[in-house]
């Protein structure tokens, strides 16, 4: 059945958000300003909420990042007042499960920025104390986040009972906790040796209070560190006081940003350790699907622009060193294309223009299945070759996608750069799909979201992918 000219639109907008909410965090990029990206991504949430409510909804079943994900909630809990009562319902569940999913110390200043904007209802009370409810150590949560558990527990007007409620709001009244943390929480007040009982970041507090020598403290805490924190005291040089991390259980991209924030001598120096825990990284995301992609060969841009801003330091480059060893790893036979023309990914950097074109003629030369680009898009020595390449491709050489079975091509852009200027991430052609990636673990889920930017899915199987992502969301959920 023939589409009409606003389901066409429609399509264009959830893709155009969606590729929004994957990618921007509202923070500084190469080409743009904070204020840039604040003001677009605030317009396309109100746009898509006073448009299309339903699927804004059902976007926190995608692999959305969590700043848009807890904005998405805000604005669902804000304005809901013409919203039917089946609609609420579903609109709570997919709430509900997307905090669950993310860091409590975002869901509290989600419960924060609610209590700031005055929403108190009786739906918005029941979502907070269900959370919290259901949180595995309460103790824990109230010593590493007092200030923000007391906001939220009034705001909900929880009824909070036992030591508890002392510690949040008359901690000093009481001579001895029983409940451990609390009583070293209180301890850690006069006592130096109780801090180490306590999570890393409170501990850092006391630390300061007791004017303990940094390296003393990190060696001291070590055991309490999580395992990104030990990252973090890794890559700012806190070595120095025996912090290690496990980098084989590390996150992919997170992973890719570490090795990349080392300089060339030690990530030489450390080839064999660091190659490892990459490959290992890959393997995990990949799973059952490693090996069955075919032939894939990649476009990875290490150019001057993938050096990102001081707000997400490399960030691209990451994106694009860790999507070559997932492709790597889901690939039967795999040929990895740098824009600088290196061979060496592990001591790559950013530098130099974006030859995408020739590196795209490059990638079709090579006879793949599959061709990936992971850019941001300024396609600039020369400028608009890639789109002509691309264009000619589509148009001339495999018009409609009509060569044969073992000669098409699919071609995904991948871009992890969001254009505050056009609403989107920047696209190389209008022949060729392009979807915003954040974290290179989405790959293989954007991939498949891709092809409705082709133009030949439209909004029907738009709006049935998204129904069956939620289901698989909300695991079953009544």
């Amino acid at each position: 059945m023939t589409e009409t000219f606003a389901e066409l639109i429609a399509c264009e907008d959830v893709l155009m958000f969606v590729n929004a909410a994957i990618t921007s965090t509202g923070q500084r990029e190469f080409h743009h300003h904070p204020g840039d990206q604040r003001l677009s991504l605030e317009f396309l949430h109100e746009y898509m909420l006073a448009n299309y409510r339903e699927m804004y909804a059902s976007v926190l079943a995608l692999d959305i990042n969590d700043h848009n994900a807890a904005i998405i909630i805000v604005n669902l809990l804000v304005q809901a007042r013409d919203v039917g009562i089946e609609q609420r319902k579903a609109e709570g569940r997919l709430i509900a499960r997307r905090l669950e999913s993310m860091p409590q110390q975002r869901v509290y200043r989600v419960f924060r920025e609610l209590r700031r904007r005055g929403v108190n209802n009786r739906r918005t009370r029941a979502i907070i104390r269900d959370w919290m409810a259901a949180r595995r150590d309460p103790a824990f949560d109230s010593v590493k986040y007092r200030g923000l558990v007391k906001v939220a527990a009034r705001h909900a007007h929880l009824r909070l009972r036992g030591e508890q409620r002392n510690f949040l709001f008359a901690p000093f009244t009481v001579k001895a906790f029983t409940t451990p943390i609390f009583e070293q929480w209180r301890r850690a007040h006069y006592m130096q040796a109780a801090i180490y009982e306590l999570p890393y970041t409170v501990a850092e507090g006391f630390a300061a209070l007791h004017k303990i020598p940094r390296e003393t403290f990190l060696e001291r805490i070590e055991p309490r560190m999580t395992r990104l924190e030990r990252l973090r005291m890794q890559t700012s040089a806190a070595q120095v006081a025996g912090v290690r991390a496990d980098l084989r259980e590390m996150p992919l991209t997170r992973l890719a940003s570490y090795v990349l924030s080392l300089t060339l001598e030690e990530r030489s120096a450390r080839r064999a350790e660091l190659t490892e825990a990459l490959r290992t990284a890959a393997r995990r995301v990949a799973g059952a699907a490693r090996g069955s992609w075919g032939r894939v060969t990649a476009v990875l841009d290490d150019s001057y622009s993938s050096l990102g801003s001081g707000q997400k330091r490399r960030r691209p480059l990451a994106v694009a060193l860790a999507s070559h060893y997932l492709l790597e790893a889901l690939a039967k036979e795999y040929t990895p294309l740098w824009t600088s023309g290196r061979t060496d990914e592990l001591l790559t950097y950013p530098s130099g223009p974006t030859p995408l074109g020739t590196r795209i003629i490059d990638a079709l030369e090579t006879g793949p299945e599959r061709l990936l680009i992971v850019s941001d898009g300024w396609d600039n020595a020369p400028p608009g070759l890639a789109a002509d390449v691309l264009r000619i491709w589509r148009t001339r050489l495999d018009p409609g996608h009509r060569l044969a079975p073992g000669q098409r091509v699919m071609i995904v852009h991948l871009n992890p750069v969001y254009d505050a200027d056009d609403f989107d991430v920047r696209r190389l052609a209008p022949t060729v799909p392009t979807a915003g990636i954040r974290d290179a673990e989405d790959l293989p889920t954007l991939v498949e979201l891709a092809r409705f930017a082709e133009g030949r899915v439209g909004l029907p199987r738009l709006r049935a992918h998204l129904d069956d992502r939620t289901a698989r969301f909300l695991g079953g959920r009544a």
